[in-house]
């Protein structure tokens, strides 16, 4: 079953997690909701590594280092 997650625009945050502009919060909101879809859960954490690696803060390699040892939950 599908469950919404907290978004507020106003605020620029998604589950509680901050976002510096209106684009990337909402961006990131769309790709967390299709993988929502699939199973995947969301966590405030793993908001924030999805957040990081979309700024450009963690690379590649460090999102799949993180996502392997579950750093998210």
């Amino acid at each position: 079953m599908y469950k919404t997650i907290d978004i507020d625009r106003k605020n620029l945050t998604l589950m509680g997690v901050k976002f510096s502009d209106i684009k990337t919060l909402e961006n990131t909101a769309n790709a967390i909701g299709t993988n929502m879809f699939e199973g995947f859960e969301p966590t405030p954490k793993s908001i924030s590594l999805i957040r990081d690696y979309v700024n450009g803060q963690i690379t590649f390699a460090e999102f799949i280092r993180l996502a392997k040892e579950k750093a998210y939950v």
